[in-house]
């Protein structure tokens, strides 16, 4: 943050109407947030009873906020009911970095370069859990993470806390509203809550059609019960409330161990909180993200689940939970087959339809340059972080090494021939200069298979697999390193190349013509995996990003649709009847996509 004389703040009359009495902590507010000389303070502590309109304050100031540089707000935080690690998530996601744990947002926090502003209304509200934990008083919130965010210096934070005395203290600026008008001070017990649900036609609570403040309420409420853990017990056994409850209200009750839960629901649940606590508010969403961290673990609530999962444009299909997945291709030549690679170099083919393994592990031959089927390389020295398959029995493998390497499991010269000399092409060009060294591997192609290559100087090159070449098709794309690729060939004769650089920019190049002039998407983070198909609804890419999110965007119209996902992807594969095949750091996930309804809003 700079150190110097502040310049002039914006003046309240630019900003929406506020209440005359409210007119002076405004201002107040206002020359806090933008005074840039790093002189003040970082904590601004909005008091005040029930009814006084502190939240009202906070709202009015993120309304004008953003038509002002100097008062940019980067996140929003409402803790009324939230713990450390359901606060982490929501901060971290709006920061732009993915849900992640107290201790891996500070770290990121601290290394952001951002002078960052907060609002953070309800602290006198977070906590939620039985209350007996630490993790059901405010306090807790405050010590684990908010204090130690207010130490570093290029963050600030304007928080609402109340009447109580949550982060008082020397060089803290306070407005205080004064008494309110009572409103909002009654609370209803668990059984008028219960009560206040709709019931189906065979007198079972109807969670989709009851009110917000049942849903937000109704498991605090049951955890203060005589009866608790009847009423808990109740509600954790009930899918339809699992689907439409408070997702940070099961979060904090769900890891007291203390509290008995069917089946694996612990497991199950802590899979998917990071994104069911994200505003996912309609059922069918929160039926596909629970039905996904269900399959291949609880088989009950995967098929409980499963009906009301298909209603959405996306849902799970199978899965298997066993090693990272660092590598993915769908097999030229083998109807449905999947090659498959773990971080320890481990190839393994699948069926994409069912997920059933179709063979063991490979045991890769690299090299063949006579002819002759080459020594099997132990996982130690080929790990694949990339592969482009020419058939079942030979594929080229971009190493961790950066180094390109053809494989072949039989002795098979032609593949061997065609594989090596990719290899080689390479190999020497980077020799000859660094820009050229391989930085990403891709395949694609249903008439013919491809191989794409980008290299540290933003060049593209795609390779026939099906055929010698003895160059590729080259141009470049981007100004910085490529970071992912993958082809297309689509039913009218065109070869689409997908590529990702490292500045955050993803562009088209149609093999035959120059690049788009544009990137088709531009984020501030890195493109971790790229698949395509040529599929009913016309070409369609898939893009996985850093932060965690997962983009499905149709070429011909442009328009976008974000999958949220259970974790980081590190590799994507996806058939042209709209079967999206995930590997990250559980294994490997294939979901559905529903191609007559993917671009509807």
């Amino acid at each position: 943050m700079t150190v110097g004389t502040a310049t002039p703040g914006p003046g309240i009359a630019s900003w929406p109407p506020l209440d005359d009495d409210k007119r002076a902590f405004g201002q107040r507010l206002l020359d806090w947030a933008a005074d840039d000389t790093g002189l003040g303070p970082q904590l601004f502590l909005v008091r005040g009873a029930e009814g006084s309109g502190k939240s009202h304050l906070l709202a009015w100031f993120l309304a004008g906020a953003a038509g002002h540089p100097r008062t940019t707000v980067h996140a929003t935080v409402l803790a009324a009911g939230l713990t450390a690690e359901t606060f982490a998530w929501s901060l971290g996601r709006q920061l732009g970095y993915g849900p992640l744990s107290p201790a891996h947002l500070l770290d990121r926090v601290s290394q952001d370069e951002r002078p960052l502003l907060i609002l953070v209304p309800d602290l006198h509200r977070a906590g939620a859990g039985p209350a007996d934990l630490p993790s059901a008083a405010p306090e807790t919130l405050v010590a684990e993470l908010l204090q130690p965010l207010l130490a570093l210096p290029h963050l600030r934070a304007a928080v609402e806390v109340g009447t109580s005395g949550l982060l008082a203290g020397d060089g803290v600026e306070v407005v205080d509203l004064g008494e309110g008008d009572g409103r909002g001070t009654g609370q209803a017990s668990y059984a008028e809550l219960v009560a206040a649900v709709p019931r189906t036609a065979d007198g079972r609570p109807d969670w989709s059609q009851a009110p917000d403040v049942v849903l937000r309420r109704v498991l605090d409420e049951a955890l203060c019960t005589n009866d608790q853990g009847a009423a808990v017990r109740g509600l954790l056994a009930d899918p339809g409330f699992l689907v439409h409850g408070s997702a940070t209200a099961l979060t904090a009750a769900l890891t007291d161990e203390r509290i008995p839960v069917p089946g694996r629901l612990r497991e199950v649940w802590r899979r998917a909180a990071p994104e069911l606590t994200a505003y996912h508010t309609g059922g069918a969403e929160r039926a596909a993200l629970l039905h996904a961290a269900a399959v291949d673990t609880d088989p009950d609530l995967t098929e409980y689940l499963r009906p009301l999962a298909r209603r959405h444009w996306w849902s799970a299909v199978w899965a298997r939970r066993a090693l990272p997945v660092s590598a993915l291709a769908l097999v030229p030549g083998v109807e449905r087959g999947l090659l498959a690679s773990d971080p320890t170099g481990r190839l393994r083919t699948y069926d994409v339809g069912s997920g059933a393994e179709l063979g063991g592990t490979a045991s890769p031959s690299v090299g063949a340059s006579d002819g002759a089927a080459a020594p099997s390389v132990h996982p130690a020295f080929v790990q694949p972080r990339s592969v482009a398959p020419r058939d079942a029995r030979s594929a080229l493998l971009l190493d961790r090494s950066d180094a390109l390497l053809p494989l072949v499991t039989e002795d098979d010269p032609t593949a061997a021939f065609a594989l090596e000399r990719i290899a080689e092409h390479h190999g020497s060009a980077a020799l000859a200069g660094e820009e050229s060294l391989v930085t990403a591997l891709g395949s694609g192609g249903t008439r013919s298979p491809y191989a794409v290559v980008g290299d540290r100087g933003g060049t593209v090159h795609v390779w026939s697999l099906g055929e010698y070449q003895d160059v590729p098709r080259s141009c470049r794309v981007h100004e910085q390193p490529v970071t992912a690729v993958t082809c297309v060939d689509t039913a009218d004769g065109l070869t689409l190349a997908f590529s990702a650089g490292a500045d955050g920019a993803v562009r088209l190049w149609e093999t035959s013509a120059e690049p788009m002039p544009v990137p088709v998407q531009q984020r501030r983070y890195r493109t971790t995996a790229l698949a395509a198909a040529d599929t009913s609804a016309g070409p369609v890419l898939a893009v996985a990003w850093s932060d965690g999110e997962l983009h499905l965007w149709h070429v011909f119209t442009g328009r976008v649709r974000v999958l949220p996902w259970l974790h980081g992807c590190d590799a994507l594969a996806l058939t042209s009847d709209g079967l999206l095949v995930i590997g990250d750091p559980e294994g490997l996930h294939a979901v559905r996509l529903r191609l007559d309804v993917l671009w509807e809003r």
